[in-house]
């Protein structure tokens, strides 16, 4: 595919059109991003935000994101017309953050503040959004994308047309959006027609609704409507959910005053997702390529997913550093995770509504001891694979795994997992590991420097403070961990030079991870090199373990690990010839690789 330096066409500016840009702008790469509508979108919308996103959000650098969304708040359960509770339960359990999950719980935060907070992100790259410019058609062919768009001038309601040229094109422009139609990819799946849902945001006067419950009135099969206070609409603002063709709230009480209706939208469920995310130079991401039940919240979450694993792979092709093929994976990665969270969320609400319709009573509710399960907590209640923590690319055709065997058809992992206490595996995420401590850094004495037969380590007095792997994790590098018991060790040196050798240095971050047993490291490593070499690397010492336990390190034991720019493990490999596989995999073969002698394999 020909090299072709003019901008990326993101087409939506919706949070995965934001999240493609914004990974782009990171990365150096121009983008243009359009939006159809003259204004940025209102209605709280998908506000579910789960840990996987959040830490696609640190990896962006949007801290406020998880800073500023609230806690997913306890559920009162309410008859029809009546205020008073029946039971409280909570959709899913709080679980404590670990050192290997520092965000393990969902919060809720509505999409126009997200995406306030993304552009205000995404403007500090120079990148603002094209508000009132809708795509209307395009072609490509191998050495670019051209795209015909009509701009809406707002002052006068002209309507003005351009044509773009485009390295790539990214449509996250919704499920009826013109990108998927054009690249006539399927849509296939079902439509529940008979689940009519009415979602909106809407201000309140009424007395004995508290704002610390998400409060649920009616049966989830029929008739349900739900309060769910924020703040981000004003003191007296809910987001609302009816599964009735009568608009009204009624089913409330008779003490409620509708004060105002800011936003509503009336939908049907679907289940439908693409054949494949792209075709050449153009892709789809989120909506335009699957929707799905908002059971379980998993729809922005996904979509933003999409968009970050697609974004890196295009700035690494765009530069030239990656060959084309790189974009292959892309579908290779997302087709299987979409195709299992359709099955999981379609579970969630056939299980919301296609429940008993009979009428319950107070003493279907509870026992005598208050302890039994409603209707409405059955169908509401979620298992932790919301939190999206299990899904993995294990079989994606990148990534290398020397410590593990290719699974068989029989222990094949569900894309769509639960994560697995103590395995790690190549496709999974990369877990956290607080309390690294620094002892050579890139701002204090960074090189090994070539010095005669030998590479010194010039280390710093005393150290440096300390640091956590998702505080060395980007969305414009890889990460290369070397876990060793010293740095003596002959692979560390072959590992390092390695990774030099292969990969351009501004593409990778090096880090040496010693365990916390280890004494002040050697200041001189041993090397056959004679031309002079200066490595960039950083050097841990992990007193605390957590990163020896998450990253399922044994004692004495050399283990590389490649975390890629998504924050997803690309490698678990044991020395040289793993990571060239890798790098070769992702950046292609490349010429003049420094050839090692077996006797420095490990």
């Amino acid at each position: 595919m020909t090299t072709c330096t003019a901008p990326v066409l993101v087409v939506g500016a919706g949070p995965s059109g934001i999240a493609a840009a914004l990974t782009l702008a990171r990365n150096n790469v121009p983008v243009r991003i359009i939006e159809k509508e003259s204004q940025h979108r209102r209605g709280q919308r998908g506000a579910g935000i789960q840990p996987r996103t959040f830490e696609v959000f640190h990896f962006l650098g949007v801290p406020e994101v998880h800073e500023r969304a609230s806690p997913v708040l306890p559920i009162q359960e309410h008859n029809r017309g009546s205020l008073e509770p029946l039971k409280t339960f909570r959709m899913i359990d709080y679980a404590e953050p670990t050192p290997a999950i520092p965000y393990f719980n969902s919060k809720m935060m509505g999409q126009p503040t997200l995406e306030a907070i993304m552009r205000e992100h995404l403007a500090q790259h120079g990148c603002t959004i094209e508000l009132g410019t809708r795509l209307i058609s395009f072609s490509q062919d191998e050495k670019c994308v051209r795209a015909k768009v009509v701009k809406h001038r707002g002052d006068t309601g002209e309507e003005v047309e351009e044509d773009i040229e485009a390295a790539y094109l990214i449509g996250a422009d919704g499920a009826r959006g013109v990108t998927r139609k054009q690249l006539q990819l399927t849509f296939l799946g079902t439509t529940r027609q008979d689940d009519f849902l009415v979602l909106g945001d809407i201000r309140l006067e009424v007395e004995g609704l508290d704002r610390t419950h998400w409060h649920m009135f009616g049966q989830t099969s029929y008739d349900v409507i739900t309060l769910r206070p924020t703040d981000e609409l004003g003191k007296d603002g809910w987001q609302f959910i009816m599964s009735s063709r009568s608009v009204d709230l009624q089913g409330i009480g008779d003490d409620v005053k509708v004060k105002e209706v800011m936003w509503a939208s009336e939908f049907r469920p679907n289940m439908r997702m693409v054949n494949k995310f792209g075709v050449g130079r153009i892709f789809v991401a989120g909506d335009a390529a699957h929707v799905h039940s908002p059971a379980g919240g998993q729809g922005l979450n996904s979509s933003v997913q999409d968009a970050f694993n697609i974004a890196w792979k295009i700035a690494l092709v765009y530069k030239g550093l990656s060959p084309a093929s790189l974009l292959d994976t892309y579908t290779a990665e997302r087709l299987p995770v979409i195709a299992e969270m359709l099955g999981v969320t379609t579970e969630m609400h056939k299980l919301m509504f296609d429940g008993s319709g009979v009428k319950r009573t107070p003493q279907s509710i509870a026992d005598v001891d208050g302890n039994s399960e409603s209707d409405l907590e059955r169908g509401m209640r979620r298992g932790n694979n919301v939190y999206m923590l299990g899904v993995n690319y294990r079989s994606s055709p990148i990534v290398v795994d020397e410590f593990t065997p290719a699974p068989g058809a029989s222990d094949a992992h569900s894309a769509y997992g639960e994560i697995q206490e103590g395995v790690l595996r190549a496709g999974d995420r990369a877990p956290d590991a607080p309390g690294l401590v620094s002892v050579i850094t890139p701002n204090r004495a960074p090189h090994l420097i070539s010095s005669g037969s030998q590479l010194a380590v010039s280390v710093s007095g005393g150290t440096a403070g300390s640091t956590r792997m998702f505080d060395i994790f980007g969305s414009t590098h890889h990460t290369v961990i070397i876990f060793a018991p010293a740095l003596a060790v002959p692979a560390v040196r072959s590992i390092l030079v390695t990774s030099q050798q292969v990969v351009p240095k501004e593409l990778v971050r090096r880090v040496v991870v010693l365990p916390g047993s280890a004494s002040e490291p050697d200041s001189r490593l041993e090397t056959s090199s004679e031309g002079d070499q200066t490595i960039e690397v950083e050097v841990l010492v992990d007193h605390a373990g957590h990163a020896y336990r998450g990253y399922i390190v044994k004692s004495q034991e050399v283990k590389v690990v490649v975390v890629r720019p998504d924050g997803v493990v690309g490698a678990i490999v044991r020395g040289v010839r793993g990571l060239e596989r890798y790098f070769e995999g992702v950046f292609g073969k490349k010429g003049g690789i420094l050839a090692m002698e077996d006797a420095e394999q490990i």
